[in-house]
């Protein structure tokens, strides 16, 4: 099964400076997913399938969207969309920021692509057979409500065992022109039959405009003869000298401990106020398949405390099933009270299904003991609901739309009310494909009104168009 998920992070950036991005929410939908890998981005005007990535490979690549400093009083957006099987469902997640000095946001997509170990070890051969050379290019227009326009370009380019994605962002300047703001390569090469190797570099712009390398993020995978994965990321970023010094380093380890039992043990190292690099956290995950097509997901993180000693932070449970056209997810959160003592803090409900015709609908209800301008009294409420449907034509076109409902802070006992809307639509053709984006957010005043609109013209044909060669 293939799942994809894309978050928004928000970043407290005022410069050139696009280094440190703390992230909002982690969408963690993937319950029946394998290990983890992150892949090339799309932009989120793009609501059609995209193609199944055979690289369990991680690249970041930043899509960027300012916001009016009078946004930041405001909840800011976390759009997602979730792959299930190649099938595609646009998500909004909408959540009250606690920084009001905020005064520019960095959006940053980020897609996490979920491949069985059956498929890790068959893709790394399969990439240069099926596709020797594929190539496309996407451009995307952001408007954002009184705010300076961006424009995105991406590129793709795949030549037998070696894959170049390069985004290009820029910012309408005063004098209508659009002025460089980053700039982001990712470099992937297949080494062998178990060995894929991932370069990501991102530019920003240093203090005479001119194009300058912030950050580096190198990662080797390894498969193993039994389809035991190991992954070894490392991040780097100029120090003071202009000389890269590593930053983070994560170690991610995947192997079958059973009968349709699988874990994944995760150490991620910071940089210590010893000098070098020590572990920050780590996490134990362990996903069993049961019957009654059920998979079943513990996840758990642990921190150290101030003595040095690991303490559990969090622990995730999940239960995914399948149901013919139905599929239900169901994910519980526990983190230590007062006492230390493990308490459920939330829950999040997600129902999918798609009829004869081909439209998908799905429906997520997330449970809280934290209710905005209410007292915790220990006990879940019902604090969001989205709904979400995708229908696709004969023709190959596809329109999506999404509605998010919250608590009012002012008045929580009114119950939900409708905070976001989305719609998207996604026109393919003989030369490409063109999609817009329209983003509507309760404002101030009540009322729901456009705060963004994407468009995207793209060069990339249908999987069954002719196969390009190189020129």
């Amino acid at each position: 099964m293939l799942g994809v998920i894309l978050n928004i992070t928000a970043s407290m950036v005022h410069a050139p400076d696009v280094a440190a991005c703390v992230p909002i929410r982690v969408a963690t939908k993937c319950l029946a997913a394998r290990p983890v890998a992150r892949s090339r981005v799309t932009s989120p005007a793009r609501l059609w399938s995209m193609p199944e990535y055979g690289q369990p490979c991680v690249g970041l690549l930043n899509l960027m969207s300012l916001l009016k400093k009078r946004f930041c009083n405001a909840p800011p957006l976390e759009i997602s969309l979730q792959l299930h099987g190649g099938k595609t469902l646009l998500g909004v997640n909408y959540e009250r920021m606690t920084q009001p000095r905020i005064g520019v946001l960095l959006v940053t997509i980020s897609a996490c692509f979920c491949f069985p170990p059956s498929l890790q070890a068959q893709t790394f051969d399969s990439r240069t057979r099926e596709t020797p050379y594929q190539s496309w290019t996407a451009i995307t227009d952001s408007n954002n409500d009184n705010l300076k326009p961006t424009r995105t370009t991406e590129t793709h380019v795949q030549d037998g065992n070696r894959t170049l994605d390069q985004r290009s962002v820029q910012i309408g300047g005063s004098d209508r022109r659009f002025e460089p703001y980053q700039d982001v390569e990712k470099e992937t090469l297949q080494v062998d039959a178990t060995t894929l190797r991932c370069t990501t570099r991102t530019f920003g712009q240093d203090a005479n405009g001119m194009k300058a390398l912030v950050q580096v993020t190198e990662e080797e995978t390894h498969i193993g003869p039994g389809g035991d994965t190991n992954v070894i990321r490392v991040t780097s970023n100029p120090d003071v000298n202009g000389r890269f010094q590593p930053v983070q380093r994560e170690i991610v380890q995947t192997k079958e401990i059973g009968t349709n039992t699988e874990e994944t043990n995760t150490t991620v190292m910071l940089p210590s106020a010893y000098g070098g690099l020590a572990p920050a956290f780590k996490t134990h995950e362990l996903r069993k398949r049961a019957g009654n097509d059920t998979v079943e997901t513990e996840k758990t993180t642990w921190l150290p405390d101030v003595n040095g000693e690991w303490k559990v932070s969090e622990r995730r449970q999940g239960t995914a099933r399948l149901n013919a056209d139905q599929r239900k997810t169901e994910e519980r959160v526990f983190r230590p009270d007062a006492e230390g003592k493990l308490v459920e803090v939330s829950r999040v409900v997600t129902r999918e299904a798609e009829d004869g015709s081909g439209e998908k609908r799905e429906r997520m209800e997330m449970y809280s003991v934290d209710v905005p301008g209410v007292t915790r009294d220990g006990t879940l409420h019902l604090v969001e609901r989205t709904t979400a449907a995708q229908r696709t034509s004969a023709t190959g076109e596809q329109v999506g739309e999404k509605q998010v409902e919250q608590l009012d802070p002012g008045d929580p006992g009114s119950g939900l009310r409708v905070s976001v809307l989305v719609d998207g639509r996604m026109v393919p053709g003989p030369s490409g494909e063109q999609s817009t984006l329209t983003i509507r957010a309760r404002d101030s005043n009540g009322d729901l009104r456009a705060i963004m609109v994407d468009t995207t013209k793209s060069d990339k044909v249908p999987a069954s168009g002719i196969e390009q060669t190189p020129k």
